[in-house]
């Protein structure tokens, strides 16, 4: 059998550059030698080389998280250069990077979201009038990015106008939303046309964590993850349906994964991730083993799911 050449990237320039780096370890690891030739490449200092070796190149991984990966900017590269690769392409990209464009696009196709404003670098605004309309607690978050990185949670009025500093150092636009305080999971999805949704995950953070921040995201044993969640089967399947058409409504491809909020029996949607993290302690892979689908044959399955995209 013939070996697919497989350009493995991560890295990259974002915040989320170790993340990226330690996913790609990962990856590394599980594919399986006997069926890819790898070759790995940083985007931070390998694009030259990269379009270099583009003729000889079957398949990309992008291994890549928070901006010039997950934002559309690689994955136009990739089209020009035809190289297939597993992910979301540029346009989807684009959309789920940008958390106030995906939940206008939520809302569009029916998905409930919890209340939100919109504030920016140069006309911020008045924590009176925030709190006034969307009440206490609130959580901000740079509008675009990822793993929890500028987020915090607000309890006071004293405190927001520090976490709006806090997010403004990531992106110029920020997101202001209701913090409701539920039942956090994830839902996991695979697939083009006929997507299948993967056990959900109910992540429940230690109690020194107010949400499953950076920190509790990449520290081994600073949350517990339940898969399958411990929740209804009527509010499991519902939250299938939701994960399944937050991925329709951003134009995904190939796998995705949607973070949501169960309070009451109401599920509100946070966000989708088009490029899940591959680290040790990430979800994605830990929903594909309660699916029986090993990390090795969830990576065969994206190359699949990926290059009978491009063929299209």
């Amino acid at each position: 059998m013939n070996k697919l050449t497989i350009a493995l990237l991560s890295g990259g320039a974002s915040s989320e550059r170790k993340v990226s780096l330690k996913s790609g370890d990962q990856v590394f690891k599980a594919l399986d030698k006997a069926k890819y030739r790898i070759i790995r490449y940083d985007p931070k200092t390998d694009i030259n080389r990269l379009a270099a070796d583009a003729p000889m190149i079957d398949f990309a991984l992008v291994i890549l998280h928070g901006i010039y990966g997950e934002d559309g900017t690689i994955q136009g590269l990739l089209d020009l250069l035809n190289i297939p690769y597993q992910c979301t392409g540029v346009l989807g990209s684009a959309l789920a990077i940008n958390k106030v464009v995906s939940k206008q696009l939520y809302q569009q196709a029916g998905l409930p979201v919890p209340s939100y404003l919109v504030t920016g670098f140069r006309n911020p605004i008045d924590p009176c009038e925030c709190i006034r309309q969307l009440g206490l607690p609130l959580i901000t978050k740079p509008v675009r990015g990822g793993s929890s990185i500028g987020m915090s949670v607000i309890k006071s009025k004293d405190s927001l106008k520090n976490a709006l500093d806090t997010a403004f150092a990531h992106d110029d636009t920020v997101l202001i939303e209701k913090f409701i305080e539920g039942i956090e999971l994830t839902a996991g999805i695979i697939g083009n046309d006929n997507l299948e949704a993967l056990p959900l995950i109910e992540i429940i953070p230690d109690k020194e964590h107010a949400f499953f921040d950076f920190q509790t995201k990449y520290t081994a044993g600073s949350a517990q993850e339940v898969c399958p969640a411990h929740i209804s089967e009527r509010i499991t399947e519902k939250a299938k349906e939701f994960a399944k058409t937050a991925h329709k409504a951003l134009f995904c491809k190939g796998y995705s994964r949607t973070d949501m909020i169960l309070r009451n029996n109401d599920l509100y949607i946070l966000e989708t991730n088009t490029i899940p993290g591959m680290t040790p302690t990430s979800l994605l892979p830990l929903a594909a083993k309660a699916a029986g689908i090993s990390f090795s044959r969830l990576l065969d399955k994206l190359i699949s799911l990926g290059i009978e995209g491009h063929k299209r």
